[in-house]
Formats: C-alpha cells, sequence, structure tokens
C-alpha cells in the first residue's frame, strides 16, 4: 500500500536551502564543466534506476533540460547564463547532500527540491531554450534538415520577423479602427 504525503516549505525552510545551496557552489565552484555535466548525469542514471516518486522523477527530467542546456551547441547559451546553469547543475557534484541517495523513498527528495528551487530561478532562460527546442524541431521539419544545425541565431532572427510582423499587424488593426491618431506623425 502507498502512501502520499504533502508539505509546505517555508521562507525560512527555503532560506536554508538557498543557504546549503551556496556552501556547495563555494565547495564545488573550482570543478570542470564535463565533471558537473557526468556527476548531474550519473544522479539522473541513479534516479531511472530506482523505484522513486513520480514528485522526484518530474524534477529529474527539469535537470535534462538544464544540462540540455549547456551541451547544445546550436543553443549557445551566453557565457553569463551559462554560468548560472553550471553553478546550478554543480550541487548535484557534492557526495554529501543532505539526504543520502541511498534511503528508500527520501534520498533524492533534497534533490528534487533544489532542481525546483533552480527551476524556477531559471524559468526565464528554460522558457527560452524551450521555444528554441520547439522551433528548432519546427524548422528541420520544415527545412527537412537535421535539428541539430538550426542554431539560436536562427531562432532570434525568426522571432525578430515574428515581433515584426505583429508590429505591423496592430499598427494596421490601429489605423482601421477610424483613420489617423490626432498624435499620428506619420
Amino acid at each position: 500500500m502507498s502512501m502520499e504525503i504533502t508539505f509546505e516549505l517555508s521562507d525560512e525552510d527555503l532560506e536554508y536551502f538557498r543557504k546549503v545551496m551556496l556552501d556547495v557552489l563555494g565547495k564545488t565552484n573550482e570543478l570542470d564543466e564535463a565533471v558537473v555535466i557526468a556527476n548531474a548525469r550519473k544522479l539522473l542514471a541513479e534516479v531511472w534506476q530506482s523505484d522513486t516518486s513520480d514528485f522526484i522523477r518530474e524534477r529529474m527530467n527539469r535537470m535534462e533540460t538544464l544540462i540540455g542546456m549547456l551541451i547544445d551547441k546550436g543553443w549557445g547559451l551566453e557565457n553569463e547564463d551559462h554560468g548560472r546553469v553550471l553553478q546550478a547543475l554543480a550541487y548535484f557534484s557534492d557526495p554529501e547532500d543532505l539526504i543520502p541517495d541511498d534511503i528508500p523513498g527520501l534520498g533524492f527528495l533534497d534533490d528534487a527540491i533544489m532542481i525546483e528551487m533552480v527551476s524556477r530561478e531559471l524559468r526565464h532562460e528554460i522558457q527560452a531554450y524551450h521555444d528554441f527546442c520547439v522551433f528548432r524541431a519546427a524548422e528541420s521539419s520544415r527545412l527537412g534538415q537535421d535539428a541539430m544545425e538550426v542554431e539560436r541565431s536562427d531562432w532570434l532572427e525568426e522571432r525578430r520577423k515574428q515581433l515584426h510582423a505583429r508590429m505591423r499587424s496592430r499598427r494596421a488593426r490601429g489605423k482601421s479602427g477610424g483613420g489617423k491618431s490626432p498624435f499620428s506623425l506619420f
């Protein structure tokens, strides 16, 4: 028989987790990017091989996204953002995390909480990466290209065109609503 437990983290609880994350970052700041990614992938493999909860598995999918943001050459994450994602993943390189991973049912809970916090902190970057992946898949389907050949610059150019088209469309709708504005210069 299974049991569902729901809990809420207070601001003080979240502050504690932030402090733990900062402490770990101080210890892991010198780690090589390849080591950080390898450690994150190792944790993912351990989670997928375990009999853990859906809550934890859902968060691990977010970690997969963070790894993708770093290694996806087409995305080309800029230096500052690259560093933030890498620092977020560095937590998972600390072998002494809050709850030992080998405790059944709870071992990955602290990792899931950290991923949740990191995902909220990096939500804009994650959303932009998801948008890029959708664009790349659509473009590769449309053009018949390998998806990895579509780069961030292509996506940015396409987004610029979309925004300009939307701007022209709004302008046209505004003009059709009763002539020129008394404030119009054009």
